[in-house]
């Protein structure tokens, strides 16, 4: 194997591993090349998938392409950073064998956490969502006991390698029946208007936020192939757990009724509360996502600090989209210092922390109303959903336009 052949194939190993972990196209070409500079190689072209890679890398009059296969996607913020800071560090030459011996040792490393202690961290985010989109005490409680279940579940399902759309179907399906399950044994009047927001939040972390906003990111960033190919495994994920819900929504026989809108409060308790709800609700998706400590607090501080300003412009009278807008641009803006002091890949900042501001109750209210037939109600709370979504990832696109000049500035 020729020397350039031999750097080339290393090279790709890093790339198919930042992809593997989640991090966008762009930040992974970025990063190789960084590393080709270092290893001595004087030209090299990218073209990145979802699901593949192709390399073109040229050393004096030699020239050797390359194509590997990236294998299923996943989500691990903790190796995005190891990468990235391996790419970047200034430690002048770099040979192949000991890029190598860096990618075996970074592959090596385990989970942060257990589990089971993922489980409990998405079963109390659950039970925050619950409780901060009007859920009673008892769909609060079961938010918490089914999201916990939930996550168990799937995680133990992908440890044995599933398919990851069976999985999310059959996890859907698992964890919106065992709420359903509790809510009929313990509630004294059934299925009521306070336990809606319990069954569509205890699944809440089977939404594929990560590779849905790596995709916006990766768009304005001309990296279309890439783009395209997770949008459409993020649709993909979207429609099982869809299916999933709509087939328990369907037997339990589920009405499209909702808790009534809380209006708006300024007691101190109540603050308190929903404050301590979005803590929550971010520590759970930053360990989900394997994030570091300081990573998880810093997304904790930011979804509480991005979601009390959302629902303090919505108390005031700002219909949703645009104050999920500003909460979602708070939140980037944010993002901006804490990476700067963290060294912390920005997406594995802001991605879980505006996860809070999910409208899972449009989309509840889609999935029961399409199983009733009703296509214009359904369809006006699926334009609702699209348009909250929209903006959260459009609050982050926004952030990224003004503190970051090369987002401005094409190359």
């Amino acid at each position: 194997m020729s020397a350039v052949r031999e750097t080339l194939d290393v090279l790709l190993r890093f790339g198919r591993l930042m992809m593997q972990a989640g991090d966008t196209a762009f930040r992974v070409r970025e990063s190789m090349e960084a590393l080709a500079h270092r290893l001595g190689i004087e030209g090299l072209a990218v073209q990145i998938a979802l699901n593949g890679m192709t390399a073109s890398a040229r050393k004096g009059g030699e020239l050797v392409t390359i194509t590997c296969e990236i294998g299923p996607p996943g989500i691990n913020a903790w190796r995005i950073a190891a990468l990235e800071k391996l790419a970047h560090q200034s430690n002048g030459g770099l040979t192949s064998d000991a890029l190598a011996s860096e990618l075996d040792v970074l592959e090596a490393v385990p989970p942060l956490r257990s589990i089971a202690t993922v489980a409990i961290a998405i079963g109390l985010a659950s039970g925050a969502f619950s409780y901060l989109n009007g859920g009673d005490m008892l769909g609060t409680a079961m938010a918490v006991a089914a999201g916990g279940f939930g996550q168990s579940l799937r995680a133990l399902l992908l440890r044995h390698r599933g398919n990851q759309y069976a999985v999310t179907a059959l996890t859907t399906v698992a964890t919106a029946g065992l709420y359903c399950i509790g809510i009929a044994t313990l509630g004294a009047t059934g299925f009521g208007p306070g336990h809606a927001a319990g069954f569509i939040f205890s699944v809440l972390f089977l939404v594929p936020g990560f590779p849905l906003v790596a995709s916006l990111l990766d768009a304005v960033q001309h990296q279309p192939i890439a783009s395209l190919s997770r949008l459409f495994y993020s649709t993909m994920i979207l429609l099982a757990a869809a299916i999933g819900l709509s087939a328990v929504a369907a037997v339990a026989g589920l009405a499209a009724t909702v808790a009534p809108a809380t209006p708006p409060s300024i007691v101190p308790l109540t603050l308190a509360l929903r404050a301590l709800a979005s803590l929550l609700a971010g520590f759970g998706f930053a360990a989900l996502y394997n994030s570091s400590t300081r990573v998880v607090l810093a997304v904790g501080v930011l979804s509480l600090l991005g979601n009390e300003l959302r629902l303090a412009l919505h108390d005031l009278g700002m219909p949703l989209p645009p104050a999920t807008f500003l909460g979602a641009l708070l939140v980037g803006l944010l993002a901006s210092l804490v990476e700067a002091r963290l060294h912390e890949p920005r997406i594995a900042v802001t991605v879980p922390s505006i996860i809070i501001m999910t409208p899972g109750l449009f989309a509840f209210q889609t999935i029961v109303m399409l199983n009733q037939g009703q296509v214009l109600t359904a369809l006006q709370a699926g334009a609702n959903f699209c348009f909250v979504v929209g903006a959260m990832a459009m609050g982050l696109a926004a952030a990224r336009f003004m503190t970051e000049r090369r987002w401005l500035v094409e190359s």
